[in-house]
């Protein structure tokens, strides 16, 4: 039998590990908890509670896109993260959205991988 007891980690594609890193290092304030490089490619894991967010130029077939996967980012503050990464001239393909349980919106990294960014209201997890 089965049992998956946890995500190890989520992943994205990207074609320029540098920009990519600018990006989630410098806009997102994320900071790299593994680097892993090999002949001239790389893989940079930012760890996010208890969670794993990978990079990787690595695989010549895994593509970015809006279309694959994608990761919530739960934000201390919404609305100023909001203003942050609209200051820093992020692209936004989803504006800003409320659910019962949720606002969210969604951006685009430099790769154009969907990365949304999430706050639950009190009471939903």
């Amino acid at each position: 039998m089965l049992k998956v007891t946890e995500f190890a980690f989520t992943g994205y594609p990207v074609t320029d590990m540098a920009r990519s890193r600018a990006f989630y290092e410098g806009v997102l304030n994320l900071t790299p908890a593994s680097v892993f490089d090999h002949d001239g490619k790389s893989w940079v894991e930012y760890e996010v509670g208890p969670h794993v967010l990978a990079l990787s130029n690595m695989a010549p077939d895994w593509k970015p896109g809006t279309e694959g996967g994608g990761v919530a980012l739960e934000v201390e503050d919404f609305d100023a993260a909001i203003k942050w990464l609209k200051e820093k001239n992020v692209t936004f393909f989803f504006d800003v959205a409320e659910s019962p349980v949720c606002h969210m919106a969604l951006i685009s990294d430099p790769d154009g991988n969907s990365i949304c960014i999430h706050k639950r209201k009190p009471g939903h997890h």
